[in-house]
């Protein structure tokens, strides 16, 4: 799972994954603490708090070790120190769809990707549509609900 290529990402989702694995790591003593009590009541094979405490161990430590290794390959990109006119990694696309209707994406990491708050991956199927689009550029996506057509109308470095 974990390869050596870099992992591109706006500031923003670097330090909400900075921020998470620093709420994970202070977690850990009181998973810690919750196993020892766990201990003290028994019998653990019929422990369920127990077994519950050591699933959440695991989960945990997996999480961590998860966002250490993606913060460790994070590139991070501002968008506001790029230009240009075509659609690049980190730029906000102003789209029109078929009823010209203005919809507005912003190419993230996948790690910080959210459709319904703007921001799509430059892997997604629309985000690799997009990269080295200029305005006026028609695409064509095909996603599960059918093709979708668009046409870029804006693209900002913000």
């Amino acid at each position: 799972m974990a390869t050596m290529d870099k992992m591109p990402m706006l500031a923003v989702g670097y330090e909400k994954m900075s921020a998470q694995l620093k709420e994970l790591k202070a977690e850990r003593p009181q998973i810690v603490d919750a196993i020892e009590e766990a201990r003290a009541h028994g019998d653990l094979s019929e422990n369920a708090e127990y077994h519950a405490a050591k699933e959440r161990q695991g989960q945990v430590e997996a999480s961590i070790a998860d966002l250490e290794d993606k913060l460790s390959r994070a590139q991070v990109i501002n968008p506001k120190e790029l230009s240009g006119d075509k659609v690049i990694f980190g730029a906000t696309v102003t789209l029109l769809d078929e009823d010209d209707k203005p919809i507005r994406y912003q190419i993230v990491g996948q790690a910080e990707a959210d459709a319904k708050a703007g921001m799509i991956s430059y892997n997604s199927p629309l985000g690799r549509a997009l990269i080295g689009r200029v305005v006026g550029d028609e695409v064509e996506v095909t996603v599960p609900s059918g093709d979708k057509f668009y046409l870029v109308d804006k693209i900002e470095f913000i």
